[in-house]
């Protein structure tokens, strides 16, 4: 018992179609991506929301601020007169108080740009007069004759440096503002009076972190600026999938509109079309045949059979169409029963013997013995194989050779293998051959006779039948269609049919009531 390798049952896939996104295809989603792993933005795009983080932070610290001036008032009490410490308490207060004010009132709406530039510059100007009045109590503080007042001046000014590069790094100069005075103020406590050892080193320290403190505010300005311009591409994305989607949709919903005017229009032209092909080829036939008297001018009977010729050609088409199109509309129905596959071979070969003869074609069989029966549909196994034969036979030169094989698979199913010895078809040819109306080169070269839907059908009814079709071809060694019809269509010999038989009606009625429902 011969088997098909299992590299000829594999089914290559099918090469996917390239979406399209805003009628671009595929170069509008991965764009979108490529910038987003790549973002280009300019920060003035991002004003608004910049200003709109500065508020919202600002917002969020007033309790914080309020208490840390209230601790450092309460620290000052140490070494600053009463009446100093309060009124400076009172200054601090009103300045965050106003902070908030302009924080509050900044607008959750878009802004133009002149609008962006003033608040900016409005809380540019709260947050350096907090930053002074910061840089007031570091200095009153600093200048204190008390080792400890220095050191408690340094630990203030670092503070405020963390708050200000924490709450206010998405407007740069803002925090600037806010750390400079404080910086400055610093500073100055190397010329007071009466320094300690170490005192020049802990304020040279201190001066350098408020640095430090400038540099993360930068980089936390950098990161809230990626982050706004990643947003932003997300939401490009979303946009552009969600365009996307309303536009296969629509295609969608054309498609299938498209879709039920073929079908009416196949339904319509097919009686259309055949009831006066049907008269014509009676009428050539008779002519042909010369049944009413032979012809008084010879060229009449060539034209008889000129146009017989082309009616039956045309009825042919029109028939392939129509299967065709039910096959894809999934509206074909197999009509299933006990199928010997040898007993079709042998009746299409008989069918097709005589035009190969005309050709000097030989067509030779290798039938494996005792093979069961098949479930399926008679006439559409009958019609695979004529369409392969028919290929096979037009495409191999005088001379040539068509090998029609049937046998077991190494899954246990059943195979028909038709092989020629033509020129081949080249491998970048074979998606096309297999489309529908798609045509070689070969085929277009010679002018030979055929629609291009003879594989394209074949293939269907393959998959009606839940098997394989698998087209091999080299350049100069012929071409081979394998039809493989699975294992569970196997007939075991002796079984009864009416099971299976009856299986698959109650399947087929199942699927009609769903047709019907949706």
């Amino acid at each position: 018992m011969t088997e098909i390798a299992a590299d000829l049952i594999a089914i290559p896939p099918a090469p996917l179609s390239p979406g399209r996104l805003r009628g671009e295809g595929r170069d509008g989603a991965t764009g979108a991506a490529e910038r987003i792993e790549a973002p280009t933005f300019d920060p003035r795009d991002f004003d608004a929301a910049l200003l709109a983080l500065f508020a919202k932070g600002r917002r969020s610290s007033a309790v914080t601020m309020a208490t840390l001036s209230a601790i450092f008032a309460a620290i000052a009490l140490t070494w600053i007169e009463v009446d100093a410490v309060v009124t400076w308490l009172c200054i601090s207060l009103a300045a965050q108080v106003l902070t908030q004010l302009i924080a509050r009132r900044f607008p959750q709406q878009d802004l133009a740009h002149a609008e962006a530039r003033r608040w900016r510059r409005d809380f540019i100007a709260a947050e350096t007069i907090q930053g002074a009045i910061f840089a007031l109590l570091v200095a009153l503080v600093g200048h204190a004759e008390d080792p400890a007042a220095l050191a408690c001046a340094v630990v203030m000014g670092l503070l405020v440096a963390a708050m200000n590069a924490t709450i206010s790094p998405s407007i740069p100069a803002a925090a600037v503002g806010g750390m400079a005075p404080v910086a400055l103020a610093m500073l100055s406590l190397l010329g007071a009076p009466h320094l300690a050892d170490g005192a020049a080193q802990m304020i040279v320290l201190g001066f350098g972190a408020q640095l430090c403190f400038l540099m993360l505010a930068r980089k936390l300005y950098a990161s809230a600026l990626e982050a706004l311009s990643f947003q932003a591409e997300k939401d490009d994305l979303i946009a552009e999938l969600e365009q996307s989607k309303a536009n296969s949709d629509l295609a969608r919903r054309r498609a299938e509109e498209a879709n039920l005017a073929k079908s009416h229009f196949l339904a319509t032209m097919s009686h259309e079309l055949r009831t006066p092909l049907n008269a014509i080829l009676g009428f050539s036939e008779v002519m042909k045949g010369e049944l009413f008297g032979a012809h008084i001018v010879a060229s009449y009977k060539e034209y008889s059979n000129d146009i017989h010729a082309s009616g039956h050609h045309l009825l042919m088409l029109i028939n392939e169409i129509l299967d065709l199109s039910r096959i894809e509309a999934g509206r074909l129905e197999l009509k299933e029963e006990a199928v010997a596959l040898d007993h079709i071979v042998e009746d299409c070969h008989h069918l097709l013997a005589l035009r190969a003869k005309k050709r000097g074609v030989t067509i030779t069989e290798a039938i494996e013995a005792d093979l069961p029966r098949i479930r399926a549909d008679e006439r559409a196994v009958r019609q695979m194989t004529l369409n392969l034969l028919s290929n096979a036979v037009k495409f191999t030169p005088p001379g040539g050779r068509v090998r029609i094989r049937i046998g077991w698979t190494a899954a246990g199913g059943q195979y028909l293998a038709v092989r020629d010895s033509g020129p081949g078809i080249p491998e970048e040819e074979i998606p096309i051959v297999m489309s529908s109306f798609g045509r070689g080169a070969l085929a277009r070269k010679n002018a030979e006779e055929g629609s291009g839907l003879g594989l394209p059908i074949v293939k269907g009814l393959v998959e009606l039948h839940e098997g394989t079709f698998i087209l091999k071809s080299n350049v100069g060694e012929g071409a081979e269609a394998i039809v493989i019809f699975p294992a569970s269509r196997i007939i075991p010999p002796g079984a009864g049919l009416d099971l299976d038989l009856g299986a698959a009606r109650q399947r087929r009625r199942a699927r009609r009531e769903a047709q019907q429902i949706a």
